[in-house]
């Protein structure tokens, strides 16, 4: 009988779960270009789907297939650019969420945690009672940003205030943080005698990608692709602080530096996320779970 040797079995466990990396990695891949090309096609300007591949193809520089130029602005400038930027929030809030619950060592936990969320919406709707949001269209996505990056450092100094660090700290602060933040925006709503503000407040709460433009994408795209690629980059780090503070230095992790740029990271992508698309729940919690199962 033939016996088979500890790293045999290791290579096969591997080339198995590779495999099903692979195969999940095409699939996702296939089933996003197809949203992607039907999302395009749908809306009060109804646009058969080759049309749309064609005019994607066209702005690369291949000529195939014909489409009006009004079908050709539509996609261009009214859907491709919302598109692309729900593309970078998902993926800014999936990998944030996939960070957190890293850190904390906890399934349930997502970017909002640390104060994200409820910072922006401070944010927005500071930059909406002032009416500094209608003095410029990048104004109160500006505003929410700040608020967002604020309210994650002021969860992150409270938790080092005692002078020692611990996620329990970072947890509870960030608790006590949010609800003060969404007690502050609830009260400027209260008190606010504009309904027409008042609206505009309701809709950013709610989240969506309405009226974003190119020029959102290019602000939001930075800052979401560099907090992304940090998290991969110390994305082995983040795995071995997952094994405890202890094992993960014993390993040669600088934890006293991996973590908080790790939180830093997950803060820009998030934060940027929300301030073009407002506050949009659950999907830095699930993301990571979907894909796990994969």
């Amino acid at each position: 009988m033939k016996v088979v040797g500890i790293s045999a079995l290791r290579s096969y466990r591997q080339s198995g779960v590779t495999t099903r990396l692979a195969v999940g990695s095409v699939t996702l891949g296939i089933l996003a270009v197809v949203a992607v090309l039907v999302s395009l096609s749908m809306g009060p300007v109804e646009i058969p789907v080759s049309r749309v591949a064609a005019i994607i193809l066209s702005m690369v520089g291949l000529e195939i297939g014909d489409f009006g130029r009004t079908e050709g602005l539509v996609i261009e400038q009214i859907r491709l650019p919302r598109i692309v930027a729900g593309a970078l929030v998902g993926a800014a809030l999936g990998v944030a969420g996939a960070t957190m619950q890293g850190l904390f060592r906890n399934p349930m936990a997502d970017p909002g945690i640390i104060g994200i969320s409820a910072g922006g919406a401070l944010g927005a709707v500071v930059a909406i009672v002032t009416g500094m949001a209608g003095l410029y269209f990048l104004a109160l996505p500006a505003f929410a940003f700040i608020g967002a990056i604020g309210a994650s450092f002021l969860v992150y100094g409270i938790a080092i205030a005692a002078g020692r660090f611990s996620m329990a700290t970072l947890l509870l602060a960030g608790v006590a943080v949010n609800a003060f933040l969404s007690a502050i925006v609830s009260a400027l709503i209260y008190l606010l005698p504009n309904i027409d503000s008042l609206r505009e407040i309701i809709f950013w709460l709610a989240g969506g990608l309405d009226s974003r433009s190119w020029e959102h994408v290019q602000v939001s795209a930075p800052l979401i692709l560099g907090g992304m690629a940090a998290m991969f980059l110390m994305s082995r780090d983040l795995n071995l602080l997952m094994l405890g503070d202890d094992e993960a230095r014993s390993m040669g992790v600088r934890v006293g530096f991996t973590r908080p740029a790790l939180l830093v990271a997950a803060a820009l992508a998030t934060g940027a996320a929300v301030a073009i698309s407002g506050i949009i729940a659950f999907v830095g919690l699930v993301t990571p779970h979907i894909l796990r199962l994969i």
